[in-house]
């Protein structure tokens, strides 16, 4: 086992941090938090914070460093169209005033799940049309019908995940894309100029400096205004294995580095996850 630089080292779980767990579970919610095996979680659910995930908790990818469970059987996956409403009560039960949501792939479906994403949003705000909303999409298979119904239903913040660099796609993400997820991010853009879309890179996969820079200069050429990166753990010895601990130091080499290049929020450090401190960085991003 890989001993973790110390750097990693993060409180156990407490009373709160479980209550906010047996929580969800009685709402029948999954949290990436939870599902991806996330460094934070004690940290973000002692806040009674949580990125939602909907779509259920099976994907269709089979992205090598995600701990979230694969589909075996595509023609076995339902979809639950409860699912946003429980999501909804959530929200407000925990009075919740910045939420994130996001989801598994969902290839199987023809709209990747957009009216999924639609509803969710839609019952949000229908709590309060103050609730901040940020949605972490996957790439709905550059189908810009299904982006826009996402676009029109008026989040606040659109994500959209490039990863990794290019070179490491077919390794890691053999069933994505880099050029269409610049294209997605891009699209949101042409579709509604004023939002605000966020993006992240995790690093310690094999990557060099170079490639992170003109990664990042892919994410600003596609007009990407937020950025965080953060360092990939394995969640298993089955999972791609880490390359490299990316030291502090370095990580605000880079958060200088993305400043210069006009990202309009930055967060970069070993702990940081595309949606940790979601709501810190929106507000630096607005203010910019």
């Amino acid at each position: 086992m890989i001993k973790l630089p110390y750097w990693f080292k993060q409180d156990i779980p407490d009373e709160v941090t479980l209550k906010m767990s047996a929580f969800l579970s009685s709402l029948g919610i999954h949290t990436v938090c939870q599902e991806a095996h996330c460094p934070n979680v004690s940290v973000c659910f002692k806040k009674r914070s949580a990125t939602f995930m909907i779509l259920g908790n099976v994907c269709t990818r089979n992205c090598r460093f995600c701990a979230v469970d694969k589909s075996r059987n595509i023609k076995e996956l339902v979809l639950d169209e409860d699912e946003p409403t429980r999501v909804a009560r959530a929200v407000s039960e925990l009075g919740l005033h910045y939420v994130v949501i996001t989801s598994v792939a969902r290839d199987d479906l023809k709209d990747s799940g957009a009216k999924i994403f639609v509803k969710t949003i839609k019952l949000i705000k229908d709590i309060d049309e103050n609730i901040k909303i940020e949605v972490l999409i996957p790439d709905l298979q550059g189908n810009v019908s299904s982006l826009k119904c996402v676009v029109d239903a008026r989040p606040d913040i659109i994500a959209h995940n490039i990863e990794t660099i290019e070179r490491l796609y077919p390794v890691l993400r053999p069933l994505a894309d880099y050029s269409l997820s610049l294209r997605v991010l891009k699209n949101i853009k042409e579709l509604n100029p004023s939002l605000i879309t966020k993006s992240s890179l995790m690093l310690g996969l094999g990557e060099n400096e170079e490639e992170i820079v003109e990664t990042l200069q892919d994410l600003r050429n596609n007009y990407c205004d937020i950025l965080t990166l953060g360092q990939y753990l394995a969640p298993s010895v089955a999972h791609y294995p880490v390359k490299e601990f990316i030291g502090p130091a370095q990580f605000q080499r880079y958060e200088s580095i993305a400043k210069e290049l006009g990202f309009k929020g930055v967060f970069s450090g070993p702990l940081v996850r595309s949606s940790y401190c979601a709501e810190e960085v929106y507000q630096e991003a607005i203010h910019a």
